[in-house]
């Protein structure tokens, strides 16, 4: 039940989504920052930087007080209140926006690391995989929710402007429903040690692994484990990279479909729906096959999988191949792909990362997504989009790269 809040936050940013870069390319003034699409990406990159040294204060924050439901009250409340400043007439001014957007930002992720230590402190270390797909798979549920109403939304008759200001009053009103619902659902965890004892067990294990190897080789016998530790170097390095690509990729997406492919609003929308469908289906199928699945070892298959299919998206543009239906199915399965990565990545990175610094792994993931909202739509700019297409697929291809060589 404590996750209902956070469906309906979800359903305010689904809708945000596709509108926030319409909403920015729509502007008038939009020479001050270079440009429709370039203005985006600045909007976009400077509110991301701005928000990992707010990441990393947050995390430490509600790891050193120990209490975690406020700072998601925080979040959705400052969001929704940000979101209604933004509709007013004093907000119709480019730089205005920006301002309001970024400081949105920097308060908007003071819940996500108090709801991923929720969830690894609300359960053992063999269900968090299994928590976290079923969590995300509700949340995506409500962007898809968020996704259909912008369908119904901008299927009306009305003007754009008057559109933008009942979608911010629409997404500020769900922001205060998830609000109310967080504080008469959400509560801290009474202890909090589940962190703490899946590191000691590491180091048991890793202990344990040597001595028994040490054991049969001075008896002459065979022995087939391994003293080799994952390597956080080598996921660090894949979580920004991954990150970037997929931020160089989904940031000017919804322009490309819009521009790119002559799509409406409706059925930009409507591609996004996809690309949350197949992430829903890759998290409940986490949540399901968790414990059968090695998701350690199949992880990195997920990752090249995702580069072959940008590759495949560039090769539908270039030689035109129902471009609409297809861009719509390999949506899909991007999203499938980013799902197991994201569920696998952020259990084992709660793992490793001490009390604290529960910030450090949305820090991360930050920045990598900062540097990928400027470049998207600067190379998107400057090369138009299949060079950039192509450009993201490599990046994949090194974070795949990374995560094998660093292991």
């Amino acid at each position: 039940m404590w996750r209902l809040g956070f469906f309906f936050h979800d359903v305010a940013f689904g809708l945000l989504v596709v509108f926030i870069p319409l909403y920015v390319v729509a502007f008038k003034n939009t020479g001050v920052l270079g440009g429709p699409l370039l203005a985006l990406g600045v909007m976009t990159s400077i509110a991301i930087f701005c928000s990992i040294p707010a990441s990393f204060l947050w995390g430490y924050l509600c790891d050193a007080t120990r209490h975690y439901k406020v700072f998601i009250l925080l979040s959705f409340a400052s969001t929704g209140m940000i979101l209604f400043l933004m509709a007013l007439p004093f907000a119709q001014n480019l730089i205005v926006f920006v301002a309001l957007y970024v400081v949105m930002q920097m308060l908007h992720v003071a819940h996500e690391s108090p709801k991923n230590v929720l969830v690894t402190e609300h359960y053992s270390r063999n269900n968090w995989e299994r928590t976290f797909g079923i969590y995300e798979g509700i949340t995506e549920m409500g962007t898809i929710v968020g996704l259909a109403i912008g369908i119904f939304v901008f299927a009306s008759a009305l003007s754009f402007r008057v559109l933008s200001t009942y979608t911010l009053y629409l997404c500020s009103g769900l922001s205060v429903v998830a609000l109310v619902l967080a504080a008469l659902l959400v509560a801290d965890p009474l202890l909090i040690f589940e962190r703490r004892l899946v590191r000691i067990e590491r180091k048991l294990d890793y202990a344990h692994r040597g001595v028994e190897g040490s054991s049969r080789l001075m008896d002459g016998l065979k022995w087939n484990g391994s003293l080799k530790e994952e390597s956080f170097k080598g996921f660090v390095v894949a979580i920004v990279l991954f990150a970037l690509a997929t931020s160089l990729f989904f940031t000017p997406l919804p322009i490309f479909l819009r521009h790119g492919l002559g799509l409406s609003t409706s059925l930009v929308y409507v591609a996004y729906i996809l690309n949350s469908a197949g992430g829903t289906f890759g998290y409940f199928l986490v949540a399901r096959r968790a414990q059968s699945m090695d998701l350690r070892r199949q992880m990195p298959r997920f990752i090249i999988v995702r580069c072959l299919l940008i590759f495949a998206l560039v090769g539908v543009i270039l030689f035109s191949v129902s471009p609409t239906v297809m861009t719509g199915i390999l949506l899909i399965f991007l999203g499938f792909t980013y799902a197991i990565y994201y569920i696998m990545m952020l259990s084992l990175s709660m793992e490793v990362i001490p009390q604290g610094k529960a910030g450090l792994f949305d820090g991360l993931v930050s920045l990598g997504a900062g540097l990928g909202a400027f470049f998207g739509p600067f190379l998107a700019f400057h090369l138009h989009y299949v060079p950039m297409f192509v450009i993201t697929a490599v990046i994949f291809f090194v974070a795949f790269l990374a995560l094998k060589l660093f292991r």
